[in-house]
């Protein structure tokens, strides 16, 4: 089928009387649920903006954001497959608190008799330790769900006790410090951070990414038959992605090293200092960086393995699943298990980020994660949900913190808000559902 009859057949569906808006809408095929996130993100940043005069749209606030972000965008990846399962889990915030833990005491207390302090396999030691007991507590969790049949909230909201508990014995009460120094960087900061050169190069790469990815798709919908957007529209899409990655690269790059941090850098490196200082920009962070990378693997899980494809039908119909072959209770074992490494692997984000373990650390975690979800069009009646979204859901919940910290409301009231939030997101679920049934 040429590409000029493929189009002209996905033109055809729009009626005389379309409107310009919906004949853009149609001929891209934006996700408008997706599109309305973005835009009640981009309303919330600029009521913030005002209120805080001028503060929270700044380099230095929007990289910070980021990196905060970073720890619950990747948790919010696994509880997609959580919910897409009618399931749910409110323990995560308790085994990142626990996992943290588990890292924290390995790197500190056991490993360095055995391979020195600041050992050079130290930082990767401690991380492997930290996802294995993660995914293990997932998949004891998830074993207890799919094969002894308890229900899930019943299983987590144990779980969510228990791990809080066990971080506290781990240690009996007593805060962890400090991190391996390879390990603190997956927290962030000046050394955690890209720098200015590879950020660009990084942004690069991924237009060129999209672009590819643009190719292939036309080229997979000409040979299945399908119809084919407009040359316009998907110039249109490339567009606008190149133009929002270029964008965020140029932000991270615009927020500088402290003058003390980069003098003592130069120094340390033989740099010579120009008059007025040395300028050396953050760039893009390790933990976002992580967090853009589960992003895509768990993308590409959802969307192009059988287990992703497995997942979903579980969620759409469990009996059904069940009746066509699938071994439900493993799959619902290994999504569990998958979401126990998600954990540990904020966990290690968080920890690194505060260069210590706690055990206050993951307190209400539970609740952003599963809000982001929420938010980001992860339906609580199972079937429906992407690893984009939750992401976006992460950023949206981050926000809303941030900006209520930067205005100075009191933690009692932020907990009533994002409380707020989290149902008029299941609302808006359900009429959104009702309405395209």
């Amino acid at each position: 089928m040429s590409d000029t009859t493929a189009t002209t057949r996905a033109g055809a569906r729009a009626g005389p009387r379309e409107g310009a808006i919906s004949r853009f809408m149609r001929a891209t095929e934006v996700d408008t649920r997706m599109l309305g996130m973005l835009g009640a993100l981009l309303v919330i940043w600029l009521i913030f903006h005002t209120l805080s005069g001028g503060v929270f749209l700044t380099p230095r606030n929007l990289w910070n954001l980021s990196v905060q972000t970073a720890s619950i965008a990747v948790m919010s990846t696994g509880m997609v497959l959580i919910i897409v399962t009618r399931n749910i889990d409110l323990s995560v915030g308790s085994i990142l608190g626990f996992t943290g833990m588990v890292m924290a005491v390995t790197q500190v207390q056991y490993l360095p008799p055995m391979l020195g302090f600041e050992g050079p396999f130290n930082w990767l030691i401690a991380l492997a330790v930290g996802v294995a007991v993660g995914v293990a507590i997932g998949g004891l969790q998830g074993a207890i769900i799919a094969y002894l049949g308890v229900p899930a909230f019943i299983v987590t909201l144990g779980g969510l006790l228990v791990w809080r508990g066990g971080a506290w014995w781990l240690t009996a009460g007593r805060t962890v410090a400090p991190m391996d120094q390879t390990f603190r960087l997956m927290g962030g900061g000046a050394e955690g951070s890209l720098g200015e050169t590879w950020t660009w190069v990084l942004a690069l790469l991924a237009c060129a990414a999209v672009a590819v990815s643009f190719v292939f798709a036309r080229r997979r919908r000409r040979r299945f038959g399908f119809a084919l957007r407009p040359v316009w529209a998907e110039a249109t899409l490339a567009l606008v992605s190149f133009a929002g990655i270029l964008g965020a690269a140029a932000v991270l790059n615009a927020y500088k090293w402290p003058s003390a941090i980069a003098n003592r850098y130069a120094q340390a490196n033989g740099i010579p200092i120009p008059e007025g200082g040395l300028s050396i920009g953050y760039g893009l962070a390790i933990p976002v960086l992580i967090a853009i990378v589960v992003g895509i693997v768990m993308t590409f899980v959802t969307r192009r393995t059988r287990f992703g494809r497995y997942v979903f039908a579980i969620g759409g119909n469990p009996e059904a699943a069940e009746l066509a072959g699938i071994n439900t209770r493993w799959v619902l074992t290994k999504v569990f298990m998958l979401m126990g490494g998600l954990a540990a692997l904020g966990a290690a984000i968080s920890t690194a980020r505060l260069n210590a373990a706690t055990n206050a650390q993951g307190t209400l975690d539970e609740l952003y994660v599963i809000a982001a979800a929420v938010i980001g069009g992860t339906s609580l009646a199972g079937g429906v949900g992407t690893v984009a979204g939750a992401m976006i859901g992460a950023l949206v919940m981050q926000s809303l913190q941030s900006g209520m910290v930067l205005l100075g409301i009191d933690s009692p009231l932020q907990a009533i808000i994002v409380g707020i939030v989290l149902v008029i997101a299941v609302w808006i679920d359900g009429a959104y559902r009702r309405r395209t049934a």
